[in-house]
């Protein structure tokens, strides 16, 4: 890997986690998306789509309440997928690489979020001064300066030097734990499956859980056709239920 290449990882890292509108969170940020940017950027963009679409199934269930990180899977998806590629990982491997390095993430997280308050600060002595043209500027520039250092620089060193070692490592590895490396990798996503479902198998949804999965598996359609039929589904639902609470509120 090359420093460029490094800083180019530690970048998408920043992007995933920026807050821009329809840029960061919840489009770059799942390991998906910044897998196949990995891969990009790695030569490899095929790989890195399928780790990162690995990694992603152990953050099915994620949720973010109130500022809260569980785990960061921008980083666990990039560095995963970077060293899947560089390293010549299979996708439960890195998966099982990839998990530690998101719960490490966190860290990343927290110190933003600390260091974010010392600018609302700010931003209240120019309202104090009437310079309200200027909120902008604590809002946005110096919060998106400072994540993008402690984002890009630690994730491009960790892609840059990590990366070197990462296959020396696993060849040190006996064929005994790299088999259980591989397990581990295998079983995360049914972890991620189990937290989502438990989301999903409750109340009127357990319906369409059922009818989405015997038409996934016995109507042969692709994935798009079934997605489009879900949408259309939700459509509906959706619509009876509006229609339904607007006329027990006439009643």
């Amino acid at each position: 890997m090359t420093v460029m290449q490094a800083i180019l990882c530690g970048i998408i890292y920043w992007i995933g986690e920026a807050n821009l509108p329809f840029v960061g969170l919840w489009t770059i940020q799942r390991p998906l998306v910044c897998g196949l940017l990995t891969g990009c950027v790695l030569g490899d963009p095929l790989k890195g789509a399928m780790v990162g679409a690995t990694i992603n199934l152990v953050y099915l269930g994620f949720i973010s309440a109130g500022g809260s990180m569980p785990a960061d899977m921008t980083l666990a998806g990039t560095l995963g997928a970077a060293f899947a590629i560089v390293g010549n990982l299979d996708a439960d491997t890195a998966l099982a690489l990839a998990v530690p390095i998101g719960l490490l993430g966190t860290i990343v997280w927290y110190t933003r979020m600390t260091f974010d308050s010392t600018f609302v600060h700010i931003a209240d002595k120019y309202i104090e001064q009437g310079k309200y043209n200027k909120i902008w500027i604590p809002n946005i520039v110096y919060p998106q300066i400072m994540s993008a250092i402690i984002c890009v620089i630690p994730c491009g060193l960790a892609a840059y030097y990590g990366a070197s070692y990462i296959q020396g490592f696993i060849d040190m590895m006996s064929g005994t734990v790299l088999n259980i490396f591989k397990i581990i990798g295998g079983l995360m996503p049914s972890l991620g499956i189990a937290i989502t479902l438990q989301y999903i198998y409750k109340d009127e949804s357990k319906v369409f859980l059922f009818l989405g999965f015997v038409m996934a598996v016995y109507s042969g359609l692709a994935l798009l056709p079934l997605g489009v039929f879900a949408l259309l589904a939700s459509l509906i639902y959706v619509q009876l239920k509006y229609n339904k609470v607007e006329e027990l509120g006439d009643e």
